[in-house]
C-alpha cells in the first residue's frame, strides 16, 4: 500500500476556538489512525542541515520553510491512494481546528 506523510499546521488560537466536542472527535480519529498503524508525532524544534559538496556539515537551528501557521506535527500513513490519504487527514485536529494538513505521497 502506498505511504504518505501528512504535515499538520495549526496554532493554539485555532485549536481553542474549535468546539471541544469537535476537537474530541478529531483526537479520537487520530487514535483510530494509530490503531491502524499510522505513526504520529508532535513537531519539536527543527534544525537545518547543510553539507555543500560534502565539504562539511553545518547545522543551524530553525525552520527553512515558512507558513502562516507553525508546523504542529507529522503523520506517516498508508492509504490506497492520495484521495484516500487526504480523506484520512480531513478529520485530524489540525484540519478541523482552523489549521491545514498537507498530504505528500512518498515515492520509493
Amino acid at each position: 500500500m502506498p505511504t504518505f506523510i501528512a504535515i499538520g499546521y495549526g496554532d493554539a488560537d485555532g485549536y481553542e476556538r474549535t468546539a471541544p466536542d469537535v476537537r474530541g472527535r478529531a483526537h479520537a480519529h487520530d487514535e483510530k489512525l494509530r490503531e491502524h498503524g499510522a505513526r504520529m508525532g508532535i513537531a519539536g524544534r527543527p534544525v537545518q542541515v547543510r553539507n555543500p559538496e560534502g565539504a562539511g556539515a553545518h547545522y543551524q537551528p530553525g525552520t527553512f520553510m515558512s507558513s502562516d501557521l507553525p508546523v504542529a506535527g507529522f503523520t506517516i500513513i498508508e492509504a490506497k491512494d492520495l484521495d484516500h490519504a487526504a480523506a484520512l487527514a480531513a478529520d485530524t485536529p489540525c484540519a478541523v481546528a482552523h489549521g491545514v494538513v498537507e498530504v505528500w505521497p512518498l515515492g520509493d
